[in-house]
Formats: structure tokens, sequence, C-alpha cells
């Protein structure tokens, strides 16, 4: 036992304690910030206005501020200021040297939303937001007017540049003003700071709680000419979320005319829940957006949960009073899946996952929100018999549905030996009958395929090879589709149509994964692919199910040890990390999929527990804006990158040809 702990002097001498690096202050934010912000591009930089957002918002649904004002000004400069209490300034009693502001602008993990003695429920919880802001501001100025008193100080990259002064006495006004410039040297000189999407999220915050006034501002110069924002506007919504949902829904059908909206305490002070709900006519135009505590879940969480259970459990319940035995196979996806829904929880202590909070995990969240939203269903479902009728009898249809297709997709599963004889000739498919468990691998090239059908689990994984690159759908004409081999193909082989035949039930398998060349060839492909199931089944995306192979592009042997690397950046961070650049170390290149030999290939990109895979989806831009928004800005993007206008693309080029890196290009 003790030869496995044994090391050579060169090891020791490697590793050692001058090697511990130990990051103070608020260097750990500046070094990775990813880790706070989730990243530094467009959606990061906007994320440290919902930190300062969120704060002002706490004072306000604390009943402390009724005023919050947001504006834009030239060179990205953000002024937030709310008539709450102001943040405190007298000196801490941990650090007495340093004031209260000082401390929470300085020191990760500090603040008042520890405990509820200063906020029964708050958006920021662990003490990161604003410190988090003032890391990456490359200026950041700090006002409180406090027992009429008004104090100043300012800071740079995090770091205070002076002592808190007195401003002296002022009258009529309290509350905290931040104004700040996001740090150049971490977000580049490129990103900006939209004034549509700042607009859309003190939008946001105004539905959310009924008592606040959000006055918005933007300087003039900084809206385009086609820019629809306004540059000064007012926002107070005394009818909260169901004033929300009225603006989204607009003008479009629904299954009834008034929605399910409504608002409710939890017992013991446990929080509150806030909700509206409708069911569009066209199933395809619903969305669920929800929030704890201001703060936007897009990835939802248990809050959601506790909202499809009651709505279930009320619908069946309904059903048996009225006698309706149909009622029964109505499931929670029946009722949601098609629905329109903004859902808003205050709570005390919710727990989030990641720091940006994009999912609540507070289990109490879902007992509480189905125990409070079942008992106000129960009663707008008999309150209305007409109306109850009608949703009762739409989601009937729809559970119907589904019940049809599963039927459907069993009886061609037991089918699957006469079907296999309409399948693609290149298709080696799996053995297994159900899609539970599943996978097919397009992939590049008859070579590539051949290595690939040797090294799949033959049981659950299949494989299509393509030949070349496919057509691009969204510039070819219709015939052009219907009569390009390869597409047709994916289609018999997926079995699920296109289009507005496209039946997720009917899918052959529980994943599609592409499987290309880790070059510019294969991205190539895997684009052009991407592309081809966004515009012909998009529900593919949308359900979750595509994905894309990420096989290593290069082969690092040093002795009798070897490791692979996806690109030439993780090349050189295996380079210094495992091998800790001693050495030489002997590297290969892939040429391509049909030169790795099966036993590699299944070991670094198809076995399940060792591969790494990327899920295609249609990434959310804007968590304020419904969905709906997210699928408009892919559809022109794709538009402009691969459809029929070459000049889109140009322009394309030319906007982001300064970002690439010309040695790193593989060419």
């Amino acid at each position: 036992m003790a030869d496995l702990f044994q090391t050579t002097d060169s090891d020791s001498t490697s590793y050692s304690a001058k090697d511990i690096e130990v990051l103070e202050g608020l260097e750990p934010v500046r070094r990775r910030p990813g880790m706070y912000i989730g990243g530094t591009d467009e959606r990061a930089l906007h994320h440290l206005v919902a930190e300062l957002l969120d704060n002002a918002m706490d004072e306000a649904v604390a009943g402390h501020a009724s005023r919050i004002e947001i504006e834009l000004s030239g060179e990205d400069k953000i002024t937030v200021r709310d008539n709450g209490r102001g943040i405190p300034v007298d000196a801490h009693p941990k650090y007495k040297d340093l004031s209260a502001l000082e401390v929470i602008l300085t020191t990760l993990h500090s603040g008042a939303k520890f405990t509820d003695k200063a906020y029964q429920t708050s958006g920021g919880l662990h003490g990161v937001g604003l410190s988090v802001v003032n890391a990456l501001a490359g200026s950041l100025t700090v006002e409180v007017a406090r027992d009429r008193q008004l104090w100043r100080q300012s800071y740079s990259a995090g770091k205070p540049q002076g002592k808190l002064e007195s401003l002296g006495s002022v009258q009529n006004r309290r509350g905290t003003s931040i104004t700040f410039v996001p740090d150049s040297t971490i977000f580049g000189t490129e990103l900006h700071f939209s004034p549509g999407r700042l607009y859309r999220m003190a939008r946001s915050k105004a539905y959310l709680h009924r008592g606040v006034e959000i006055r918005w501002s933007c300087e003039a110069s900084l809206l385009g000419e086609h820019d629809k924002t306004p540059h000064q506007e007012s926002l107070h919504f005394p009818g909260g979320l169901n004033d929300f949902l009225a603006s989204i829904i607009d003008d479009r059908q629904t299954v009834v005319a008034t929605p399910f909206s409504g608002e409710s305490k939890f017992p013991n002070d446990a929080g509150k829940v806030e909700w509206a709900i409708t069911w569009p006519s066209i199933p395809d135009e619903g969305f669920i957006s929800s929030y704890c505590n201001t703060v936007p879940t897009p990835d939802g969480g248990s809050h959601e949960q506790g909202f499809r259970l009651a709505l279930n459990k009320a619908i069946k319940s309904y059903g048996e009073l009225i006698s309706n035995k149909k009622a029964t196979n109505i499931t929670a996806e029946d009722i949601l899946g098609g629905a329109s829904l903004l859902l808003s929880v205050f709570i005390k202590n919710p727990q989030f996952q990641g720091q940006t909070k994009e999912r609540l995990a507070s289990p109490d969240a879902a007992r509480l929100v189905e125990a409070t939203v079942k008992d106000h269903f129960d009663h707008w479902l008999s309150g209305d018999p007409e109306r109850a009728g009608k949703l009762l009898e739409h989601l009937i249809e729809r559970a119907e549905e589904r019940q049809r297709r599963r039927q459907e997709r069993e009886q061609n599963r037991k089918t699957a030996t006469n079907r296999r004889s309409r399948l693609p000739g290149k298709l080696s498919d799996c053995a297994r009958n159900k899609a539970e468990d599943t996978e097919i691998f397009l992939v590049e090239g008859d070579s590539a395929g051949g290595s690939a059908k040797q090294a799949r689990n033959r049981d659950t994984q299949a494989v299509l090879p393509l030949r070349g690159k496919i057509l691009n759908v969204a510039s070819a004409t219709t015939e052009k589709l219907k009569g390009n081999q390869e597409i047709s193909d994916i289609i018999q082989a997926l079995g699920c149509g296109t289009r507005g035949q496209f039946d997720l039930e009917k899918l052959r398998y529980e994943r599609v994964i592409i499987m290309t060349d880790a070059d510019v060839d294969g991205a190539h492909i895997a684009s052009l692919l991407i592309t081809f199931f966004f515009r012909e089944m998009r529900g593919l995306i949308d359900a979750g199910c595509l994905y894309i192979a990420q096989p290593p592009l290069y082969r690092l042997t040093q002795g009798d040890k070897s490791i692979y690397a996806h690109d030439e950046e993780d090349r050189e961070r295996l380079t210094r990390e495992v091998f800790n650049n001693k050495g030489k170390v002997e590297v290969s290149r892939f040429k391509g999929l049909g030169e790795m030999p099966p036993a590699q290939l299944r070991e670094t990109t198809m076995a399940p527990g060792k591969r790494s895979l990327l899920r295609v989806v249609v990434h959310p831009r804007d968590e304020y804006e419904g969905p709906e928004n997210d699928v408009r800005e892919a559809e022109e993007r794709v538009e402009h990158l691969m459809g029929k206008k070459p000049e889109l693309r140009f322009a394309f080029i030319q906007e982001h040809a300064r970002f690439i890196d010309s040695e790193a290009l593989d060419v």
C-alpha cells in the first residue's frame, strides 16, 4: 500500500507550497467571473444590472421603497437608484476601521440577507451580488442618503479610491444610488448594454411587484433608428402578472375568455405566490415564465412543480365532481404543455442552483404552491361551469391526442421488424425495439461510419453514415429538399416526420447525435445538420433530443500514459497540467473519425459515461422576454448565416472578423 504514495524527486520539486495561490478580497471574481455571473458574454454583462435591480427590488418588496430608477447613459454608464433605507454607513462591528458600506462592496458573502431580520424575502442570498458588480466595474460610485445625511464613495476594479466622505445634510432624499461602468479588461470593448434588454428587465420587475414604480430612462442617442424602446417611461402595474399576461397574449385567441390568475399568502408568513395562466387556441404559442423573489428562473424548479400538481389534482377532482371519467386521463403535461403561464413566488431562504439562480431547488416551495393554488383553482373551476367545461374539453382532447400518439408509437414498435425493410439501407439499426435509452449517430462519411459501427453498442446505438455535406435547407428549394437522398435517409431513419407532420411520439430514438470530424469541415457539416433540424424538426430541439458528439482532435502520449485533447487550447492545457510541460510529449492529430481505431472512438466519443455531448438548445438571450422571443432571434440568425442572401453573411463576417485569432484557424 505504501508504494502507492511514493513520489520521485522530480515530482516533489514540481509541486510545492509555493504553487498554492491564495486569492484574497475580490480577486477571485476578477480571475474567474464565470463562477459568479456565468461568463463574460452579453448575458453576463446584463446580469450585473440585474444584481443591482434585485437589491433595489428587495427594498421595495420589504416595504421600504416605492420607487426605483434605472438610467442608461453614454459609455455604458448605468445608474440604479431607490428610495429605500440606504446601505448602512456606520462602522462595522467586525471591521472597526471600515464602514458597513465598504465591507459590503469589498467582501464576498457579506450582507443582510443571511437571516430574516432585515428582509423577510429577498432575491440576493449569497452576499456576493453588489461586491461582484464592484469587482467587475471599471468605475463605481455609490451614494447613500440616510438619516438626512448624504455619503459617497468611489471604487475602481473593486478597490476604494478614497474614504467614505460625507457630503453634508440633505432633505427629501433617502436610499441608495449606484453608478458603474463595466470593466473593459473583463468584458472587452465590443460588448455594450442593450437599451431594449434593460427596459424589458425593468418592465418585468415592475410587473412582479405591484407596489413599486420603476422609472426608466435612456440617453436618446443610444436608441437606434428602428428601436422601439422608449426614451423614458414610468412603469407601474397595479394588476401585476395579470397585466403582464394580457400584454403578452395581446389579441391572440384563447380557449377560455378570462385567465386563471390570483395572488395568495402562504400559511405562517412563509411568503406568497402570484400566478396568471391562460390556454392559447394554438398550443404552439404557449410559454412558461417563472420567478422567485423577482429573480427569473428560466429552468423552472420546485415552484413550477407545485403549480403543475395543483392544477392536475384540481382538474381531476372537478372531472370527478361532474362525473366526467375522461378527466382521469389528463396529466400535468396536458394542462401546461400548451399553456401560457406566469408564476411568481416570494419565499424565505430560497435554494437556487448556481449563483445566477436559474432554477429553484427549495422543496418547501412545491408543497406551499400546490396547497395554495389548488384551492383557488378549485373555486375558479366551480365558479363558472361553462368556462370550466370549455377548458376540460380542451384538456381531454389533448390527453386523447397524447394517448393516440403513444398507441401509434407502441404499434410502430411492435411492427419494427416489418418497418425495418423500409429503413435506409446504410442505417445500422440498434437491436432494442423501444426508444428509451437508444440513440442514433449521424456520422460524416462511410469510413467514419464503418469505424462507428464497430465501436457502437449494438443493443442501444444505431449509426447512419452521411455522404459529405448535406443540403443547406435554409437556401434550398422545396423540390431540391424532397429529392435529396441524405435528407430522405435521415427522415426515414428517425420516423417522426417534418414540419406540420412532426410527431415526437414517433421518434425511434431517445437521442439524435451529430458526430463529425473535429475540424472546420466537420463543424460546417454539423451546422448544416443543425439548420436542417431547426427548420424541419424543431420539436426535436425543443424536447432536448439533439446532441453534438465531441471527438478529440489530438492524442497526447508520454511513456505509457495517453490522454485526448478536443482542440488546440485543450492540448496546451493538458500538456501544462497533466505533463507539467516536462519531458517529450508525442502529439498525434486525428485526420478524421475514420482513422480512429474503433476502440478509441468508443472510449473517447461514443461510450456513455466516458464521452462528452453538447445538447443543442435555443439559448435564452433574454430571460425577461417570453421564450417565443428566443426562437425569433434564432430564426433571424439562421436566416442571416444560412439563408439565400449572401450579403447578410458577408455583413456578419465583416462585423465579427476582428474577433478571429488567425493563428488558431484550422484551415
